[in-house]
């Protein structure tokens, strides 16, 4: 059994964990190792061929694994080393990670700083307990886009989509390219959980009827799902009396939510976000195991890969300081809360600020669809801050830059979203925003 040291080791080799790796070569560390489970780098992009990608990172458009080539290009003309085909069986406080793999079989590193970048998972059909048989044709969106994608496989001809996940309306519009058809996405809140534009572009433009408000009550079929039994839900989520209909499909995909990947922090004793599935992080993104860095979707589900991106180099310079001895460590976190309207914020507490620091970037997700509104700071109870903000929807990340200035000296602090007054705006008239 061998055993190595680094300086930093990233835990996948998607874009969170090559966007770390190579910010902490930037920032500095000296040996730096990405170890990944799958057999090429990149890891969901390589399945996402459509575009969209990259236009903030890279302000031009690309598809999935054309922003993962880029990542995977710079990671080549670094002396970043990677180990594929390697799956992580424990990653223990102080930086002791064992992994295991056909070629080099048993292998334990040492590490002064570690980054969690495992990404996330899809939610299945056990997970949200939807009744009826359990035939052959039952897939996850993700499932499904690598059978289509990498595989070549079709998984059926007459689709119905549940939950509008972006993955599962970016395949709804696959599927119709591919000759199936696809009969409706049924979603159970009164709103979508996809991008505007994946709705617009993957079900308006192809006529693929949305049905909010709607669960599934029943899967039917023997060997093969032949239908599936829909109902309306109130606005408490429960079943509504005589609403039921039936609809023939032979495939059922699932874009019920994403779970990020922590059993790996939770054998280790990391304290975890129960609304985001995350690790509780600092402004660092550093982890309530010292050492330990978290960013990209095993941290919190993100929109955009572009996030992801930001918000690993974070991570990675942050490990790399930590590796020297450089971190900003003393003194007591403060604590991040997310108030009315917001239902997540990263970082959820902030360590000691650095002197020169001019601003903080948080990360938020709205708790409910609201017109144009104001994203506010209470610093100890009183309104610090107030930035106006475009329509505002669950499934797509606010962003914001706060400056230290309003955060002060304030140990609580907490972000609200409340309706902007006047007219509702348009997106035009209100403009970018951070």
């Amino acid at each position: 059994m061998r055993e190595l040291s680094y300086d930093v080791v990233a835990i996948g080799g998607g874009p969170a964990g090559m966007a770390a790796a190579l910010a902490a070569r930037e920032a500095g560390a000296e040996r730096v190792l990405i170890i990944e489970r799958d057999r090429e780098l990149g890891g969901i992009l390589q399945q996402c061929i459509h575009n969209g990608f990259g236009l903030r990172r890279f302000e031009e458009e690309l598809t999935g694994p054309g922003y993962a080539h880029r990542y995977i290009e710079m990671v080549r003309n670094s002396d970043i080393d990677v180990w594929l085909d390697t799956t992580v069986l424990a990653a223990e406080p102080g930086g002791v990670i064992t992994s295991v793999s056909p070629q080099a079989g048993l292998q334990v590193v040492r590490a002064t700083s570690v980054v969690y970048a495992m990404g996330c998972r899809e939610r299945t059909r056990g997970a949200i307990r939807t009744p009826g048989s359990r035939p052959a044709g039952v897939f996850t969106a993700g499932a499904a886009q690598r059978m289509v994608n990498m595989e070549g496989y079709l998984p059926g001809k007459e689709v119905v989509i549940v939950g509008s996940g972006d993955i599962g309306l970016i395949m709804a519009r696959r599927m119709t390219f591919e000759g199936a058809k696809v009969k409706a996405v049924f979603e159970i809140m009164p709103y979508s959980n996809g991008l505007t534009r994946n709705i617009v572009q993957c079900l308006e433009d192809f006529g693929i009827p949305l049905y909010l408000g709607h669960s599934v009550t029943a899967i039917h079929g023997k060997d093969r799902v032949t239908g599936i039994t829909v109902s309306q839900v109130n606005e408490k989520l429960e079943i509504v009396p005589d609403t039921a209909f039936d609809v023939a499909c032979d495939c059922v995909l699932l874009s019920v939510g994403l779970i990020p990947e922590n059993e790996l922090g939770r054998a280790a004793g990391l304290m975890l976000d129960p609304i985001t599935g995350g690790a509780l992080v600092d402004q660092f993104r550093q982890t309530s195991l010292p050492g330990f860095f978290a960013a990209g979707n095993v941290l919190h589900v993100h929109d955009l890969v572009d996030w992801v991106s930001e918000e690993a180099a974070i991570a990675g310079r942050s490990a790399a300081r930590h590796a020297r001895g450089e971190l900003p460590e003393g003194g007591a976190a403060r604590q991040v809360a997310a108030g009315e309207g917001i239902r997540t914020v990263v970082p959820q507490r902030l360590s000691p600020l650095e002197p020169g620091k001019m601003s903080v970037r948080f990360y938020f997700r709205a708790a409910r669809p609201m017109g144009a509104s104001l994203l506010q700071l209470y610093a100890d109870g009183e309104l610090a801050f107030e930035r106006k903000l475009r329509i505002v929807k669950p499934s797509e990340m606010i962003v914001a830059d706060i400056p230290v200035r309003k955060i002060g000296a304030a140990t609580k602090l907490e972000f609200r979203l409340a309706p902007a007054p006047g007219k509702a705006e348009t997106e035009e008239e209100i403009g970018e925003e951070a």
